[in-house]
């Protein structure tokens, strides 16, 4: 027994829903989950099939990303998790994903924009893209500005991370994340959907309107709200 086994169970289960879910292809992807009192997260390890993974195979790291246990390379995005755990205290689990339409509205460089009640249920928001890095950042240490770059892009919008828990990396792809790795893959998957309706949206309609704030706040707050009643 490792003092460890629940997160990587837990990174586990949740890296094996992406390929259940349709956010992945081949290896194109990760999650990780953290325990805040020991200082480590749980994440894939790098360039390995779905369906090889086991509990064990999962990686600790430390917030700053160095190894703890495990006898693989954790994965190459490993130091983008650890930044945005470091610098976002209430972060639980983070997604990385190359699904396809998130992907696509982060090629194109443009937030996703807040078309129906699908999109307001989980944001009040366009879902953000952050700007393609500096070739300063990019040559420097890559994955490690990532993180940077996506809490640069929050505090320039003037976004809450626990709020707003997803975004789109610039010519890059989407990261999600929320309270634990579940509700990061939750949000992965929301993300993709979204990214996927507001897309044939375009095609119907190329100046469809955004969403009435009136029923932007009605949605997220029956959701969200102090007096929220959705659910049980």
């Amino acid at each position: 027994m490792s003092k460890y086994d629940h997160i990587k169970q837990a990174a586990y289960e949740a890296n094996m829903q992406l390929p259940k879910l349709g956010l992945v292809l081949f290896t194109f992807g990760n999650v990780s989950a953290v325990d805040r009192e020991l200082g480590v997260f749980a994440i894939k390890p790098s360039g390995v099939p779905y369906e090889d993974l086991t509990p064990e195979k999962m990686v600790i790291v430390d917030l700053d990303g160095n190894t703890v246990e495990g006898d693989l390379r954790p994965s190459s995005d490993t130091l983008t998790h650890a930044v945005l755990y470091k610098h976002w205290t209430e972060i639980g689990g983070i997604v990385h994903t190359h699904s396809t339409y998130g992907t696509a509205w982060a090629q194109s460089q443009r937030d996703i924009p807040i078309f129906g009640t699908t999109h307001a249920d989980h944001n009040t928001v366009d879902i953000p893209c952050a700007p393609p890095m500096e070739d300063a950042m990019i040559e420097g240490n890559y994955e490690y500005e990532t993180g940077f770059q996506i809490m640069n892009c929050f505090k320039d919008k003037g976004l809450d991370y626990k709020e707003v828990e997803m975004v789109l990396v610039g010519n890059h792809a989407p990261f999600t994340w929320g309270k634990d790795a579940a509700k990061a893959v939750y949000n992965s998957a929301v993300l993709e959907t979204v990214a996927q309706m507001a897309y044939l949206t375009e095609q119907i309609s190329p100046v469809a309107p955004r969403l009435k704030d009136s029923i932007i706040k009605k949605h997220y707050d029956r959701k969200h709200g102090a007096n929220a009643y959705y659910g049980q």
